[in-house]
């Protein structure tokens, strides 16, 4: 029997992530959902959507592109051998929001983008703001290339509550309090995004 190849060790994904912030009386509250505990890459669990950059994100359009500075930081230090854009990057981020939450963030326009395609909205990134890079360190069997970016829930189209157009890549998706979410399962480098955004949207007041 034929195996499949396994993963190439040097090889580096591009993978957005998003932390999609609801602010409320309570205080802010951020979306996460638990990775299956069969998932090759942390399982159990709970991460914020996101996931690799595909080739096709290269075809798709966005409504409005993000702030100077996330453009610029998007840019900064390209890899070499990559070929991959600061859009394409954006691209895959609101693509994988989309299917791990059904969340749409788009202005009305159309786009092939699943999700999109059906709601008549183009994929809006100007509420995407970058927070950091990371990198995962060499000698792992997955690494990834990763930017993180924090997004307000206002900008979301339609019940920020309805995960029903979800895939089931991730479970128990729901809005977790961000005073109580490193009581959660989470990897290292989630908490270190957690952190980052809390302390953005503590300055955005």
């Amino acid at each position: 029997m034929t195996q499949p190849p396994k993963p190439d060790p040097a090889r580096l994904r591009h993978a957005p992530t998003v932390a999609l912030v609801r602010r409320g009386p309570e205080g802010p509250a951020v979306l996460m959902g638990m990775r299956g505990a069969k998932a090759a890459f942390m399982p159990s669990k709970y991460v914020f959507p996101g996931g690799a950059v595909d080739a096709e994100d290269a075809a798709f359009s966005l409504a409005v592109e993000p702030d100077p500075v996330t453009l610029q930081r998007l840019a900064i230090v390209p890899r070499a051998e990559s070929r991959v854009t600061p859009q394409q990057i954006l691209a895959a981020a609101l693509r994988e929001l989309a299917e791990e939450t059904g969340l749409l963030i788009g202005r009305p326009g159309e786009s092939p983008m699943t999700g999109y395609a059906e709601a008549g909205l183009m994929p809006d990134a100007s509420g995407l703001h970058y927070v950091f890079r990371a990198i995962t360190p060499a000698g792992r069997p997955r690494r990834f290339d990763a930017r993180f970016f924090l997004a307000d829930a206002r900008h979301v189209q339609g019940d920020p509550d309805d995960f029903s157009r979800a895939c089931d890549e991730l479970s128990h998706l729901h809005w977790v309090p961000m005073a109580e979410a490193r009581r959660l399962e989470l990897p290292f480098i989630t908490e270190v995004v957690l952190a980052e955004c809390a302390a953005m949207v503590a300055a955005a007041g």
